[in-house]
């Protein structure tokens, strides 16, 4: 029994030996398991009870809040590199003509103006950043007011206000003007860097079903303000030159309706006239003409003489 037991254990170990050298063998390639995504990169930062309220819409679903677009149909470089902290953006400069500085001051403002006019100056800051983020970007407009009136043609605009009849309010003169420093400050060169890449934003009332997607990058005044995650969201991707050639500072006119083909003309035969119907007989000639009448003679009056003067009156 002693050797059996023996024996027993042996096989045992030798199996066990083995499983571990067919552990070990070299041939078994080892993978390295990939990095879960942290910080912005990952999910954590969607609040879990805007998941159920999120709303389904390309456009701009309210007031305060922007659109998207799908991103370019462009390879994205092999060696990309990955950041996940906030990056600020290059400073703007703003080339072309002096129509074109005119053009992309008045777009620029009335951004901030209708988006953010009562916001602290970091909310106004913010406003104008995305908006200069999204010239520089390869999926939106490459002017300034491009940008700020893409879609307004249609009830499909990127910033809520080209399309909503916001403009339609006469703008307050000091809040105007607030928004216009802000505005020129950004196109000389200033830069928001807390936002840093973000091309989207929107209020705290409403959560775009767009903000699944992308990535957080910070709240200032009254919006939370978003980039798209990945290579697509980082500093490279925003190489796009400023264009020139600003469009009219206003939003876009209706797309003409499609022409509609006339009807072709039927040739229709002539309405046959109605054969009339006699009523009465129609006018004919009786017979011969009717002598005419002859005029009756009265009879010799058979008064005598003396009577004659009867009747009249005395005198």
């Amino acid at each position: 029994m002693q050797m059996r037991g023996v024996a027993a254990g042996a096989i045992v170990s030798l199996v066990g030996a083995g499983f571990s050298a067919h552990a070990l063998s070299p041939d078994t390639p080892s993978t390295a398991p990939k990095p879960a995504a942290t910080g912005y990169e990952a999910d954590d930062h969607f609040p879990g009870a805007a998941f159920y309220t999120a709303v389904s819409d390309e456009a701009a679903v309210a007031t305060g809040t922007t659109g998207t677009i799908a991103l370019p149909d462009l390879p994205v470089p092999e060696n990309a590199v990955i950041d996940s902290s906030i990056q600020p953006a290059a400073p703007f400069r703003l080339a072309g003509t002096a129509v074109d500085h005119v053009r992309a001051l008045q777009c620029l403002t009335q951004a901030i103006y209708y988006e953010a006019a009562s916001e602290p100056d970091d909310g106004q800051r913010a406003v104008a950043q995305v908006v200069l983020n999204r010239v520089r970007h390869p999926a939106f407009p490459a002017t300034v007011c491009g940008v700020v009136f893409q879609g307004s043609e249609k009830r499909g605009c990127q910033f809520s206000f080209a399309c909503d009849g916001a403009m339609a309010r006469i703008p307050s003169r000091s809040a105007w003007a607030r928004a216009e420093r802000v505005a020129g400050a950004a196109l000389a060169g200033s830069v928001f860097a807390p936002v840093g890449m973000a091309t989207h934003y929107h209020t705290y009332a409403v959560t775009p079903s767009w903000n699944r997607g992308l990535v957080m990058t910070g709240m200032f005044g009254a919006h939370l303000f978003h980039r798209w995650k990945g290579w697509w969201g980082m500093a490279a991707a925003f190489r796009q030159p400023y264009q020139g050639g600003e469009p009219f500072p206003a939003p876009h006119l209706a797309a003409a309706p499609t022409a509609v083909a006339p009807l072709p003309v039927v040739a229709s035969a002539g309405i046959a006239k109605a054969a009339s119907v006699a009523v009465q007989p129609a006018y004919a000639e009786s017979g011969a003409p009717v002598a005419a009448y002859a005029e009756a003679t009265l009879p010799d009056s058979q008064i005598l003489d003396k009577w004659k003067d009867s009747g009249k009156p005395l005198r």
